[in-house]
């Protein structure tokens, strides 16, 4: 298995966007070689007779059924709000339409 580069750790640290030193830079660089061939173990593991799971315990679901409560109205639930459009809370926009 061939080693991270410091420039590929570079590379994903920028995609993270997150400002590692150079010495941050050398330290991660065996890190992220250490996890992953630590995946790359667990890919060799000969597990063909293992069905796929989402979880190693079995899982029961609990939910409840839903029920019709008194609640507020819309009105009621927009009386205080600072802005309101068509029976619905007025935001800001934040992201452009691009």
């Amino acid at each position: 298995m061939s080693s991270l580069s410091r420039d590929e750790v570079a590379h994903v640290a920028m995609l993270a966007r997150i400002q590692l030193s150079d010495a941050e830079l050398d330290k991660l660089s065996g890190q992220l070689e250490q996890i992953v061939g630590y995946v790359a173990s667990v890919n060799e593991v000969a597990a063909a007779d293992i069905p796929p799971m989402s979880h190693p315990m079995p899982l029961t679901n609990v939910t409840r059924d839903d029920v019709v409560r008194p609640s507020l109205t819309a009105e009621e639930a927009l009386a205080m709000a600072p802005a309101a459009e068509d029976q619905r809370f007025e935001v800001p926009r934040i992201l452009d339409e691009e």
